[in-house]
């Protein structure tokens, strides 16, 4: 097994942004809120002590039961930026990470979400999950905060998560991800 661990200033940069007609307030009480399910996070809720930086963070199922994001709060300065590491449970690849930057413009926010992934030799399987995933969730936040509910294809990709659940690999069990596990497998991978 090669050693993806990224050295510092190595990463592959790539940027989704969105207008969203709403305010800058309502825009990133939606991104941080960690009391129910995110549609555009795939209906995962954040779970973590706090929202601060170097506290551990996960993306679980609404009943808790999966987990399937870890990571570590890097940057938190409400309401313009919220960053964290990003590590799928389900895939042996490094921590990548996730930026999301707020901006207010004419008429509402503008929401950037920047994704930085190791630059090893290959794209990783992350890398490429990624890619489609941060424009579900783009795509999915401005129609939430705009209309109430996601697009028509997040409907159709939510409906195919509730009922493939059950095929979840027992590796995304929450029970395997605690938030000590989450901080030691963090600091382990960045050293």
């Amino acid at each position: 097994m090669t050693d993806s661990t990224p050295k510092p200033g190595k990463m592959r940069q790539s940027m989704y942004k969105v207008f969203i007609n709403a305010s800058i307030d309502k825009v990133w009480s939606e991104i941080v809120n960690t009391d129910s399910p995110r549609l555009f996070f795939f209906n995962s809720q954040c779970d973590t002590p706090g929202l601060a930086p170097g506290a551990p963070m996960a993306m679980r199922t609404p009943d808790g039961k999966y987990t399937s994001v870890i990571g570590e709060v890097t940057e938190f300065d409400p309401p313009y930026r919220y960053a964290h590491t990003f590590k799928f449970t389900t895939m042996d690849d490094a921590f990548s990470k996730v930026t999301y930057d707020l901006k207010e413009v004419n008429g509402g926010t503008e929401f950037t979400l920047i994704s930085e992934n190791p630059d090893v030799a290959e794209v990783s399987k992350t890398e490429k999950t990624m890619q489609d995933g941060n424009k579900f969730i783009c795509e999915n936040l401005k129609s939430l905060v705009e209309t109430g509910k996601p697009t028509f294809s997040g409907r159709m990709i939510l409906l195919i998560i509730k009922l493939t659940q059950g095929f979840t690999p027992k590796v995304a069990l929450s029970e395997n991800w605690s938030f000590d596990k989450i901080t030691e497998l963090h600091k382990k991978e960045q050293h």
